[in-house]
């Protein structure tokens, strides 16, 4: 595909995205929903649209060349990503369920599932990967030392026993024997064959019986031939010649990849002229810039004079310094927004925590009225940004002519606008420090009889009260390194590698982490061998995060005592923000909140941790991206409210199904080495392995598909029949398991509304309220 395609295809996308911005934000405001299905397809409908134009951005971001509208294409993205995230906490929220069916909406769209897998953005590791690479060198450096320390210390193995030893002894010499007898059985055997043979004297006998074998090889030869040539034709198997790629996959792959190196050309063309242009604007306009500025706050000093009768007060950094002032506005304006902040500031701390309490408390009528008048989405972070996007594109990049950028590379005069303002911005701080004195000294000169002194050392003080009041997090470990920090969580197994398992499914972006819905920790549950591990080790592969190892049997007899426990929390929570991403894992984490601890664990102390993460849980803000991510397989055994209140989700993982289990049968059986031939009946396979988990599937498949067995796969090939006698040996998931996991999960808060919603208690509820309410009265 050519670059002016995937500009199409951009269009396309932002069409689309123009009509559902037109959807979501109509000019009358329409009316709350009351019914909960028609409000959830609405919802639904919208996920599934917002996927196919992430789709489309993803596949045009990926391979257009020019590197200001990659850029203008990924600020889209990422406010498209944010508004899905979105969607999906709403239709989680109002139909108290994690995993969603919309069969109905994919058929009226005529979409296939896989179109609902939302794409693995490429720029979110390609633009970190500098950071990733120094961080996993910088990693891979202390793990190999700790390696190296721990195999110069002197082995605790255990001496071997005497019952050991004589079962060793044994063992070798059982094998010797049966080699033994093997071996005299193939030599009585041989000359058995001698005998029989030495008696036939005809030839033509034995031309016979080689005739015969070979005619029945070559006729099944043809047979089998034959049978494939027919399958074939009634498009029951797919031709070879189609699995192989064809030419033309093969030089769109080339011309894919060409496409990418010049992406990476141009933008580091696009870095240089960036550089340069900066200089540039700073040595040919930066003077003009300085003066200009200069002249106009020195212009509306004396006007606010002549206005008010005296200097006026310089605004601060945070306000935005002269260009608070500068913002179409009047210097009387000016000094009225100046005082209002200030009488505003006063008013609020001179409020009573009285008042506060009673702001934080619902007013029961208003969640009443709510209820009754319907449903409503949530107000979004997004929309703003995508209609601002909209508007660029269609206001710039639609209608813009490149005729003569054929090569498709940057627009000089583009980057002269965006960084004259980053040139302007800079000069602008340190005009306003020079304007800062200048006016003290217009102060002192005119203004000395009138206090301007003493109103400017009493802002003062009211700045540095206000500066005391804010609270910091103590760092115990502020006179250490990063290094020394990781080498110590590395040592103590607290700071690990992550698998290499990759995630398809991956959302996520500094932009959208800061704007969606806050999301600390993810508590995954699930059978054993369901796949809980292998999807954190995935996440952390994905997303180049961290992985951290908080399990209660890891963190047994580590830092101890109450110190001990606050310094270990505050280490790994302060590296894994200097290093996120971050994933800190809690396996078994049923055990942090054990109802009883049993004898057997009462000296590893599973519950030490209880209290202080989730204290330290809630220091992390939007900007931090450090996810929790618990896994347990018996949550039964915990404090099903305490659990709750740590892990904003709960993901309850589902067996797999028989479509699920027919895949995985086949993409693991040749990840191992294995053939898939007609041999080998995969949905028989996948019938009887009914109440199995993956990890189940994949013990069966290690102990079946050896070296060996991949070398007898020409003569032998694989069989259903191999598989059945491992899995025998393995316990499945029985019915009552799974109907202990559910009914587990049905306590949860989501689960609650969704059996309250099933029963119908959630629509009946709110009049009884009203009616009680009244009689109260």
């Amino acid at each position: 595909m050519s670059q002016r395609a995937y500009n199409d295809l951009w269009a396309d996308a932002q069409l689309e995205l123009s009509r559902i911005l037109a959807e979501e934000q109509p000019a009358e405001q329409p009316q709350p929903q009351k019914d909960r299905v028609v409000f959830f397809q609405r919802v639904a409908m919208l996920y599934v649209r917002y996927i196919q134009i992430l789709r489309k951005l993803q596949k045009a971001h990926e391979l257009i060349i020019h590197p200001q509208k990659r850029r203008a294409i990924r600020k889209v993205i990422d406010s498209v990503m944010g508004r899905v995230v979105e969607l999906k906490n709403e239709m989680v929220e109002k139909e108290f369920l994690e995993y969603h069916y919309m069969d109905d909406i994919l058929h009226d769209m005529k979409l296939t599932p896989d179109k609902l897998e939302i794409p693995l953005p490429q720029y979110f590791p390609n633009d970190h990967s500098k950071e990733v690479q120094e961080r996993k060198a910088m990693l891979m450096k202390i793990f190999k030392m700790v390696e190296a320390t721990e195999s110069l210390e002197p082995s605790t193995e255990k001496e071997m026993t005497q019952e050991e030893a004589i079962r060793v002894i044994q063992v070798a010499e059982r094998a010797r024997q049966g080699r033994m007898r093997s071996k005299l059985y193939e030599e009585s055997r041989e000359a058995s064959l001698r005998s029989t043979n030495a008696g036939i004297e005809s030839t033509e006998l034995a031309a016979i019986c080689i005739q015969k074998v070979w005619r029945g090889y070559i006729q099944r030869k043809k047979t089998k031939i034959e049978r494939v040539k027919e399958l074939i034709a009634l498009g029951m198997v797919m031709d070879p010649k189609y699995l192989a790629p064809r030419p033309a996959e093969v030089a769109l792959l080339a011309a894919e990849a060409c496409t990418r190196l010049k992406q990476q050309e141009h933008e580091a063309a696009y870095q240089k002229a960036v550089v340069a242009v900066t200089i540039q604007l700073r040595e040919m306009e930066g003077n003009n810039m300085s003066n200009t500025l200069k002249s106009q706050v020195r212009e509306w000093f004396f006007k606010c004079r002549n206005v008010t009768g005296s200097f006026p007060d310089y605004p601060d950094e945070e306000d935005g310094g002269s260009a608070f002032i500068f913002a179409e506005k009047s210097p009387q304006q000016v000094l009225e927004e100046i005082a209002a902040k200030e009488d505003e500031a006063s008013s609020n701390k001179s409020r009573g925590k009285e008042e506060q309490k009673e702001k934080r408390k619902p007013d029961k009528k208003m969640i009443d009225e709510q209820e009754e008048a319907g449903l409503k989405m949530h107000p979004s972070a997004f929309l703003s940004d995508l209609e601002g996007a909209d508007k660029t594109f269609n206001d710039f990049w639609r209608s813009r002519d490149e005729t003569e950028n054929l090569s498709q590379k940057h627009d000089v005069e583009l980057i002269k606008e965006e960084r004259r303002k980053v040139v302007e911005d800079e000069i602008r701080v340190q005009v306003d420090e020079q304007m800062r004195q200048e006016l003290a000294e217009l102060k002192l000169s005119v203004d000395k009889d009138k206090g301007g002194k003493t109103k400017a050392n009493t802002k003062k003080k009211k700045g540095s009260k206000s500066g005391k009041k804010k609270k910091k997090e103590k760092d115990l470990t502020a006179d250490r390194t990063l290094e020394s920090l990781c080498q110590e969580l590395v040592e103590q197994g607290l700071l690990k590698q992550a698998n290499d398992v990759r995630l398809q499914d991956y959302l996520g972006s500094q932009v959208v982490h800061e704007k969606a819905p806050l999301i600390k920790s993810i508590l995954l549950v699930g059978p054993e061998g369901a796949g809980k591990k292998m999807l954190v080790h995935a996440v952390c592969q994905e997303t180049g995060a961290t992985l951290f190892d908080l399990s209660p049997l890891n963190t047994a007899g580590k830092y101890p005592g109450k110190s001990g426990l606050a310094m270990m929390v505050h280490v790994v929570f302060k590296v894994a923000r200097l290093l996120q991403p971050s994933v800190i894992w809690i396996g078994d984490a049923e055990k942090m909140f054990y109802k009883k601890v049993p004898k057997e664990e009462k000296e590893l102390d599973p519950k030490r941790l209880k209290k202080d993460l989730p204290k330290s849980l809630k220091l992390i803000k939007g900007e931090d991206r450090v996810l929790i991510i618990g896994t347990t397989e018996d949550p039964m055994s915990a404090d099903i409210k305490s659990m709750c209140k740590m892990y904003n989700k709960i993901l309850l993982i589902p067996r797999p199904d028989y479509g699920s289990r027919y895949i995985m049968w086949k993409e693991l059986i040749n990840q191992k080495g294995g053939e898939t031939t007609k041999a080998l009946d995969l949905s028989s396979l996948a019938k009887i392995s009914d109440g199995y988990t993956p990890g189940h599937m994949v013990k069966a498949i290690q102990s079946v598909v050896t070296e060996r067995r991949i070398r007898q796969q020409g003569s032998r090939p694989l069989t259903a029949a191999e598989f059945v006698t491992p899995l025998a040996r393995i316990d499945p998931v029985f019915q009552e398991q799974e109907e202990a996991l559910k009914n587990w999960y049905a306590k949860t808060p989501l689960g609650r509304k969704r059996v309250k919603a099933a029963t119908g208690k959630e629509e009946e509820q709110p009049p009884v309220k009203g009616k009680g309410a009244k009689k109260k009265t």
